[in-house]
């Protein structure tokens, strides 16, 4: 189903150019597909149409933009075969977890739609003060103005909607750099967005080299840079954006907690989720399982029964629940670091073993704390085991971490679900369930290493615009 070549988008039209990506099948390894690749003048391009799409976008009335996402959520629905194939080919993505992900690009859009009409501002009142007394306050949100958006390969589908639509609802024209790694998702986003009626310049979709990416970060002209990806390519972003706002939402090594009491088959099923939904290539995989000492033992033989059962190979097989790791060498380093936390000490339960890019779900204990497999974001089917005694020391251990994204935890204590909120450094707090645990509207996002800023489309508006005040001065009339 996929085209055999596709165009950029520049300034909302689709270019063609002798730069050329090759986009491969992750599971063969055979090319798949070509995109074209937008050079330096390209991209000079891109942003000064969006510089000159600032005021038309802003004055874009709400139901327009809420009639162009809503136009994108019904043709992502029409074409949702072609996307789930797309990304299972270029992400080696099973296509059941394809098929979801479509389902949420289309959910995302939706949502945005629906908040096009909710940019609202209120009266301030400013007698407070004598001095004020006199005056009337009021305020609203205004687009930021031009965005850059730069997105990773693990959801070329979603983590793009969750920058581009709160972009058209907010009323700001953006220039996006996909993955070079899985472009394909986003073209084809372009190609819907071509149909609509938005601005000229409005928006570009712009594969390009990383030499070549420079401006997306360091362009005066764009107000805003919004990264997914790793913590140290996204803090060295923020180091280079100059006066421009920085969102960052980068990686996590996510623990869960299981409390005595849990319903341990609910929880493996969750695990099994959590740690190896799409080969555990998520911020918020579950990479640390906190296990109460009383039922450890139990729950250990569990997860490495249910681990053993998960089919790996072809994600197009509807059988499949594992599928390819990005790359052989993503590949190679996730094998390291287990062979290295083996090495130092820990028990490799079951798993570990690789074929070229395919890695079995794998499971280990004992795992010294400054292995890399625990330290640091595996971004892969590795889970690591560990006991606790007390609530209070899986509290300690859930926080020592330089990543704070989210957490899952199965209790049933209404004071230890109290305390998780208030002491946790993390963004979100998940309850009966593991951290990998997402809804397109919530607040998403973290803390320390994890990132700044929040995703979820009206929170991603809030820093997609900002706040413009208007204050009245009551001037006494004179008597006639």
């Amino acid at each position: 189903m996929l085209a055999e070549r596709y165009p950029y988008y520049l300034a909302g039209s689709p270019e063609d150019s002798s730069g050329v990506l090759a986009v491969t099948d992750k599971y063969t390894g055979d090319v798949a597909t070509h995109v074209a690749l937008a050079d330096r003048a390209a991209i000079e391009r891109a942003i000064v149409a969006a510089e000159r799409a600032t005021r038309p976008m802003a004055r874009l009335p709400a139901y327009a933009r809420r009639e162009v996402l809503a136009h994108c959520a019904t043709r992502f629905t029409e074409r949702a075969d072609e996307l789930a194939e797309a990304l299972c080919i270029e992400a080696g993505k099973p296509i059941r977890d394809s098929r979801g992900e479509v389902a949420r690009l289309v959910e995302t859009f939706r949502i945005a739609s629906e908040e096009a009409g909710r940019t609202y501002g209120e009266v301030l009142p400013m007698d407070l003060s004598a001095r004020a007394t006199a005056y009337t306050g009021i305020w609203k949100r205004v687009p930021v103005g031009p965005c850059s958006f730069i997105t990773p390969f693990n959801f070329p589908l979603n983590l793009v909607a969750h920058k581009v639509a709160p972009a058209i609802a907010a009323g700001c024209p953006f220039v996006l750099k996909p993955s070079s790694l899985t472009p394909i998702g986003a073209l084809i986003i372009g190609e819907v967005l071509a149909e609509t009626d938005l601005p000229d310049g409005a928006f570009s979709i712009l594969p390009c080299r990383l030499a070549d990416a420079g401006p997306f970060t360091t362009d005066e002209r764009l107000k805003l840079l919004s990264f997914t990806g790793s913590p140290k390519v996204g803090w060295q972003l923020k180091r280079e954006a100059g006066k421009k706002r920085v969102a960052l939402e980068l990686g996590g090594n996510a623990a869960v907690v299981v409390d005595h009491d849990a319903d341990l088959d609910d929880v493996v099923q969750r695990i099994r989720l959590g740690a190896f939904y799409q080969s555990g290539q998520s911020c918020i995989s579950v990479q640390r399982v906190l296990i109460h000492e009383s039922i450890y033992d139990d729950l250990k033989r569990r997860l490495i029964a249910d681990a053993r059962t998960l089919q790996v190979g072809d994600p197009r097989d509807e059988r499949t629940f594992i599928g390819p790791i990005i790359s052989d060498t993503e590949a190679a380093r996730i094998e390291d670091w287990v062979r290295a936390a083996v090495a130092a000490g820990a028990t490799l339960l079951c798993g570990g073993r690789r074929d070229g890019k395919m890695i079995e779900p794998t499971l280990l204990e004992s795992v010294p704390k400054d292995a890399l497999i625990y330290a640091s974001e595996a971004f892969g089917p590795v889970a690591t085991l560990e006991p606790f005694a007390t609530f209070d020391e899986a509290i300690r251990i859930v926080n020592d971490s330089r990543y704070g994204l989210q957490a899952g935890l199965f209790v049933r204590d209404i004071a230890k679900i109290q305390k998780a909120w208030d002491e946790l450094e993390v963004g979100g707090v998940i309850i009966g369930d593991v951290p990998s645990w997402r809804v397109d509207h919530m607040p998403y996002g973290g803390v320390k290493d994890s990132g700044l800023g929040r995703e979820g489309i009206r929170f991603a508006m809030d820093d997609l615009t900002e706040i413009r005040l208007l204050a009245i001065r009551n001037v006494p009339q004179k008597a006639p």
